[in-house]
């Protein structure tokens, strides 16, 4: 190889280092939610909104979700918390296009997100939080 392929690779390995390193840290926190369940009571705390309020934030049950997804459960996953299976897959996603764009040579983060589709995820999180606390949104609270 000549010097400039060399420098080609090593631009690629500098370029892949964040990706890589967002993998790592997302693969070993499933593998301790995979290990430690948080199914079993108090495992991991309890949620500082539900202690303090008896709500559902809208992420309770992520914990329980990402468990049941590493046991390729996504039935019980959805059960846990409906919005984690659809927020794992478009992170999945997300990080493969930021690590495609990195190998390409574009610096960017992974996931950039416009004003409006800000608004609308923020609207959709509190709209699911206020309905899974709700009587006839129950069936959404953490099961």
């Amino acid at each position: 190889m000549g010097v400039m392929e060399l420098e080609v690779v090593a631009s690629r390995r500098r370029a892949l280092a964040a990706p890589v390193g967002v993998a790592a840290v997302a693969v070993t926190a499933a593998a301790v939610l995979h290990f430690r369940d948080p199914h079993s009571a108090g495992s991991y705390g309890v949620c500082p909104m539900y202690a303090l309020t008896g709500l559902w934030c809208p992420a309770c049950g992520g914990l329980r979700a990402v468990n049941d997804l590493t046991n390729l459960d996504v039935g019980a996953a959805v059960s846990s918390n409906v919005l984690i299976v659809p927020f794992v897959a478009v992170l999945v996603i997300a990080w493969i296009g930021w690590t495609v764009r990195r190998w390409k040579g574009t610096r960017d983060r992974m996931i950039v997100l416009r004003p409006t589709v800000t608004i609308v995820v923020l609207g959709v999180l509190v709209a699911f939080t206020v309905v899974r606390n709700t009587p006839w949104g129950s069936w959404l609270a953490p099961a």
